[in-house]
């Protein structure tokens, strides 16, 4: 069985497991309100962007198999 990782870092539940598990982690190990803030902000930005970049790509691929279908007639 394969993960399809292009289906998963599009998804917004990953990356809100991804903040919520890396912040338990911190907290375990007692850092600081600072640092906490400051990975979940980088965790929340980054996931953002690949929802966005993956969302554009299939968008894009969705366009050029149209023109393909629309030259072929």
């Amino acid at each position: 069985m394969s993960i399809d990782w292009k289906a998963k870092l599009s998804s917004r539940k990953f990356w809100a497991l991804l903040a919520g598990l890396l912040v338990s982690v911190l907290l375990i190990f007692g850092a600081d309100t600072g640092t906490i803030e400051k990975v979940s902000g980088a965790i929340t930005a980054l996931g953002s962007v690949a929802v966005y970049i993956l969302a554009e790509a299939h968008i894009d691929a969705a366009a050029v198999e149209s023109e393909k279908t629309n030259a072929g007639d």
